[in-house]
């Protein structure tokens, strides 16, 4: 409810997150600061009052001075104290809002905010995970009973063998770019035709399209796209929430609609998700694009 924001850390062992504004005026976006409909709180509230002074006015450095909402005429500041910001002596500075924010320092770069459901500090502990039950759904459930013993032992084992298909991968590589190379010097020497060094470009132009995984604005402006009404029905199996942001949908929202699978999303979600994925957030499959 509150616009973007960038996630400086997650802790899911103490089930906390740490947030930041990405213009670095962390205090202007707590003015209109809203949770509501997200799974986060804040594990602590500091009442403000913010007010403005003339440029000329020099205040205590107990007033919390806002540099990023000042400009040449006048001066923000944030206190805790209500009563001394509207004070007789503050007669020529104006008080702009009064709230509780989720924040102890008003100048501070990063947001703290917390989360209590789905609870998975125990499992977390154990090196085990949670996650959704299947593609289509929001239920959470935890996987794995195994010991912590025998669930590192797995873990081992997963890094062999990833260490095992990096370098694999790495040899393989360098082998297909000898190949490559052997077939270009053996285009070069044929004599009258031209034909197979221009399949090996195409070849190669073709290897270069198939690794652009997202897809380009236009593209993704030819999909179809509605605003919900009142009754904020969709068609097909698509829920009540967005599963990329997972907030529910509102009345005079736009969602746009994936072609083929039909699944819906918001349209700022799910636009930056095909810019770098290419595919349906749900199907994981790339032919419901073309």
């Amino acid at each position: 409810m509150s616009g973007a924001f960038l996630v400086e850390s997650i802790d899911y062992l103490n089930q906390r997150i740490s947030i930041s504004d990405p213009d670095n005026c962390l205090a202007k976006r707590l003015l209109t600061f809203n949770l509501s409909g997200s799974p986060f709180s804040s594990p602590f509230y500091t009442e403000h009052t913010f007010f403005t002074c003339p440029g000329d006015v020099v205040l205590p450095s107990s007033y919390r001075y806002i540099p990023c909402l000042s400009n040449s005429t006048s001066s923000f500041y944030a206190t805790t104290s209500y009563e001394q910001a509207s004070s007789s002596a503050f007669r020529s500075c104006q008080i702009v809002k009064r709230l509780d924010v989720p924040a102890s320092y008003i100048n501070s770069e990063s947001l703290l905010l917390e989360w209590h459901s789905p609870n998975c500090t125990s499992y977390e502990m154990d090196y085990l995970r949670c996650g959704f039950k299947n593609k289509a759904s929001l239920e959470v459930k935890c996987f794995g009973n195994e010991p912590v013993a025998a669930s590192k032992r797995n873990r081992g084992k997963e890094s062999i063998i990833v260490c095992v298909s990096i370098f694999g991968g790495v040899i393989l590589f360098f082998l297909c770019l000898t190949c490559i190379a052997c077939l270009v010097d053996k285009c070069s020497n044929v004599e009258g035709s031209d034909s197979p060094r221009q399949e090996i470009v195409e070849s190669r132009e073709m290897i270069g399209r198939a690794t652009s995984r997202g897809l380009d604005q236009c593209t993704i402006e030819t999909y179809k796209k509605m605003e919900l009404g009142e009754s904020i029905k969709l068609p097909g199996t698509n829920g009540t929430a967005c599963l990329i942001c997972l907030s529910e949908y509102a009345s005079k929202e736009t969602v746009r609609f994936i072609p083929e699978c039909d699944h819906c999303f918001h349209v700022e979600c799910i636009d930056v998700w095909l810019k770098i994925h290419g595919s349906c957030p749900i199907c994981r499959d790339s032919r419901a694009l073309r």
